[in-house]
């Protein structure tokens, strides 16, 4: 069993996911997140499987017990090396092990893995297939519904047939096209349009398979109607990145609307605590505050007082000798204005 009891079910249990991103959603993020939603699904940044099979093993795989439930994203196309990796994940108390299939960086296109393997989809069958063998915990895949000019309705089914069939437990789909050609990795998270549809008519097709959505979901009430059991065949879970990351307040609504716990508490008070507790004890690992403060910079938007708040985190916290009351510093200048001491809606 895995540590947090975590398991993907069809149609019973929904899950709310904040997505992977690289550069953002580290071992700071995930913590501070987790302050927010007790329930979320919390991602890594992609590792590649070479970094765990060559390189420093602790430094990509340690976390805090209080992230749970966490997976590992992975990024490669060698099934030996992805199978040594998600070893790795199990043994370091990993809830899933998540296969990259839609980032379309530069890096990743040289390296022969993320979304130019929309291309492969034996090859990602196949290295499904070696993962899931090996490793008790769940094994999903992260997918584009097509690159550049291939067909969606082509080529997300084929790939969703073969990882399905592979042993794939869950598969989450950004419902866009990524152009490989063209278009910036930046630019991939925005110009090419949005196909909800498509990803609803995979569901129809597979309705006793988890079938995930991702992409340009901006709310906690738009997350939540892609699961709702209004729907004929609701989507099993739904995955939130930037507007999880830059407006975070929205994630204390997760447990509430898409998981019926109306039991979490979301404290301002609790949460700075927590903030300077965490960041005093990385400081003592030889860190700096703001390895941390820079993932919180966007709790407050839209407030009054959000301004001076983001000023301390980003700028203040970043002096050489910032410490953890960097943080206490910046909430009070948010609570001064009284009717702000709660989280934004």
């Amino acid at each position: 069993m895995d540590p947090s009891g975590f398991t993907y079910s069809v149609n019973t249990r929904k899950i709310f996911a904040v997505a992977p991103m690289m550069d953002w959603t580290d071992r700071h993020c995930r913590y501070f997140h987790r302050l927010l939603t007790k329930h979320a699904l919390l991602y890594t940044e992609m590792v590649v499987a070479d970094a765990l099979i060559y390189g420093d093993v602790p430094r990509h795989l340690e976390f805090n017990e209080a992230e749970h439930p966490l997976a590992l994203q992975l990024g490669g196309s060698d099934p030996d090396k992805l199978q040594q990796a998600a070893k790795l994940a199990e043994q370091w108390g990993y809830d899933e092990v998540n296969l990259n299939v839609g980032c379309p960086s530069d890096r990743v296109q040289s390296g022969t893995f993320g979304a130019c393997l929309m291309r492969q989809p034996e090859l990602v069958a196949e290295c499904v297939h070696q993962i899931s063998k090996s490793v008790q915990i769940p094994v999903t895949v992260k997918c584009r519904i097509g690159v550049d000019e291939q067909e969606p309705n082509v080529s997300l089914f084929e790939l969703a047939t073969g990882v399905l069939d592979a042993g794939c437990n869950a598969l989450w789909v950004h419902a866009r096209k990524a152009w490989l050609q063209g278009l910036s990795p930046k630019e991939n998270r925005d110009i090419p349009p949005l196909d909800y549809d498509i990803v609803q008519q995979l569901k129809n097709t597979y309705p006793d398979r988890f079938i995930g959505i991702n992409g340009g979901i901006k709310s906690i009430d738009q997350a939540a109607g892609f699961v709702s059991t209004g729907l004929n065949i609701p989507l099993d879970g739904v995955m939130v990145g930037r507007a999880a990351y830059q407006n975070p307040s929205i994630l204390r609504h997760v447990d509430s609307a898409i998981y019926g716990d109306d039991t979490t508490s979301v404290e301002l008070d609790d949460i700075c605590s927590a903030m300077m507790d965490y960041s005093s004890r990385h400081l003592e690992q030889e860190g700096r505050v703001h390895h941390i403060t820079r993932h919180m910079i966007g709790l407050f938007q839209g407030q009054p007082g959000a301004r001076r708040y983001r000023q301390i985190l980003s700028v203040e916290a970043a002096r050489p000798h910032a410490d953890q009351r960097i943080i206490r510093q910046a909430f009070e200048s948010v609570k001064k204005y009284g009717e702000v001491a709660e989280l934004a809606g």
